[in-house]
């Protein structure tokens, strides 16, 4: 690759950065892709602030390729030592909100596409710039997915993977309980207290251990991350509220998930959604092979993304490292960038579909 490739991915990146782009707030961001893709001769369509662009030669008899990453961010958390948005370079390394989760990845599939816009290829290559992907929104890849005019036959959805192929990812749960009790006077020994109720089942929750484990994905893992009860110091409360982030593996069904663990507890269980479900690729799909002939290795991802909505074989690779999303000084090497960028053009020149 040319050196103006790497600097310009650079300067894109950095801009990306500079602009605060927080879920459903990515009107910026995503006018820095629009003017970026049209600087570059390319064609693309804006839906809300997704951004869709199709390769110059797209045939609807070919198959048909999308290279999908996200331009939204988490909210700055407690302990920057650096700016934010300030897109900074120290040795090597660019600071930044959404420099790691997902920018590096997004600006490396943008150039990829781009370099490859003009090229007949053997399939059509897709790009699209997704929104709300932090929060899945309704008004992010999942609005997108439904309105396309092609069936997509694969997917390669950017997130940090430090550029190893991530072939399955847990599905997610996020399940709201509720612990009922009698109120009473604290002063007395009447009552029923839910908290009492409550944390007699989360301790039940976190004692049970879901007997199957995946190959690929492991176990289940599941956390009570919010508990809620009282209005007043000297009222036993009736009602205890908790919730569940429950990450599903290959061996149970959202369903199965779920029942298992109201089986565990008093306290009345409610999904929020079943649409959360794993996915994974066959180890011989010709993208993982492309992939293996790069010496790329393979895993199972703990994280949840975009790639959830897809109704087709999907593989997650991305530039930068998933511990080091939505953490204070959130950052990339830049050789991190340049490194995935060559990767990304590799992988789809040994694609064979």
């Amino acid at each position: 690759m040319s050196l103006s490739i790497y600097t310009e991915a650079e300067e894109l990146l950095k801009s990306l950065i500079k602009t605060p782009s927080f879920s459903k707030q990515e009107t910026g961001t995503a006018k820095i892709i629009e003017v970026f893709l049209k600087a570059k001769g390319v064609s693309y369509d804006r839906w809300d602030n997704n951004i869709i662009a199709k390769n110059k030669n797209f045939s609807s008899s070919k198959p048909t390729v999308v290279l999908n990453s996200h331009h939204d961010t988490v909210k700055v958390v407690d302990g920057w030592t650096k700016d934010p948005h300030g897109a900074t370079v120290a040795n090597g390394i660019l600071y930044g909100l959404g420099s790691n989760d997902a920018g590096a990845s997004l600006v490396g599939l943008i150039n990829c596409f781009v370099h490859y816009y003009e090229k007949d290829l053997d399939f059509n290559l897709v790009l699209i710039a997704s929104a709300e992907e932090e929060i899945f929104g309704p008004h992010g890849i999942k609005s997108v997915l439904p309105k396309l005019d092609f069936k997509i036959t694969l997917g390669i959805i950017g997130e940090p993977t430090e550029m190893q192929m991530a072939v399955s990812e847990k599905g997610l749960l996020v399940i709201d309980g509720i612990a009922k009790g009698e109120a009473g006077h604290a002063a007395r020994p009447n009552g029923k207290n839910a908290i009492d109720i409550a944390t007699t089942d989360i301790a039940a929750i976190n004692a049970f251990e879901y007997p199957l484990t995946s190959q690929v994905l492991g176990p289940v893992v599941k956390s009570v991350t919010q508990i809620k009860a009282g209005y007043q110091h000297n009222v036993i409360p009736d009602t205890c509220e908790f919730v569940i982030d429950v990450r599903v593996n290959d061996a149970y069904s959202l369903q199965e998930t779920f029942d298992l663990l109201q089986q565990q507890c008093k306290s009345e269980l409610k999904a929020r959604s079943y649409n959360n479900r794993p996915s994974k690729i066959d180890l011989s799909h010709p993208i993982v092979k492309s992939g293996m002939a790069l010496g790329l290795s393979h895993f199972g991802s703990a994280t949840l993304s975009d790639q959830v909505h897809f109704d087709c074989p999907t593989l997650k690779i991305g530039i930068g490292k998933s511990e080091r999303s939505h953490q204070a000084d959130e950052h990339i090497y830049l050789s991190e960038l340049s490194e995935g960028i060559d990767t990304y053009i590799k992988l789809i020149a040994g694609l064979q579909l």
